[in-house]
């Protein structure tokens, strides 16, 4: 794991991933974060971001950049084995997810692809442009909660 981080670096890399056609939003987030955090990261991960973009296999729903950020954060605090509800690291991930999606709805209202597209075309370069602009900012947020949490170094 590295152990400073420019938040910067991962926003910009997670946006440029999106942007030259390479991934969509959830999987630029996990392999912008496994590339500038944590690059012994299994690429499995990356590989199951893959179903997230557009609201969740295309259906609209919670969009995207805030799911691929939550499985980031799932990976460094999520829980290995079953426990409890109790358990400290199922309270601590819960409570680590819910901040990055509420970053994202006090940013934007909702969570739902389908409000922040409404009569966009999805082949659009305002769509793309939206959509970039949310991976980076999804991005930068949650490698802003791990680099906290873990007590890495910010570079920025």
């Amino acid at each position: 794991m590295n152990n400073k981080v420019s938040v910067k670096k991962v926003q910009a890399d997670a946006e440029e991933l999106f942007r030259s056609g390479g991934f969509y939003c959830s999987e630029a987030i996990v392999s912008a974060i496994r590339s500038n955090i944590d690059p012994d990261m299994p690429a499995a991960l990356v590989k199951a971001a893959s179903g997230f973009p557009v609201g969740v296999g295309r259906s609209k729903c919670m969009c995207g950049a805030v799911s691929g950020a939550v499985i980031a954060i799932g990976y460094f605090f999520g829980r290995p084995d079953p426990t409890n509800p109790q358990d400290s690291d199922s309270i601590k991930c819960l409570a680590l997810a819910n901040e990055v999606q509420k970053a994202f709805r006090d940013s934007h209202r909702v969570l739902c692809c389908s409000v922040h597209t409404k009569g966009m075309d999805m082949a659009s370069g305002e769509h793309k442009s939206q959509c970039i602009a949310f991976t980076g900012e999804m991005a930068a947020v949650a490698a802003g909660v791990i680099v906290r949490e873990l007590g890495l170094v910010s570079l920025d």
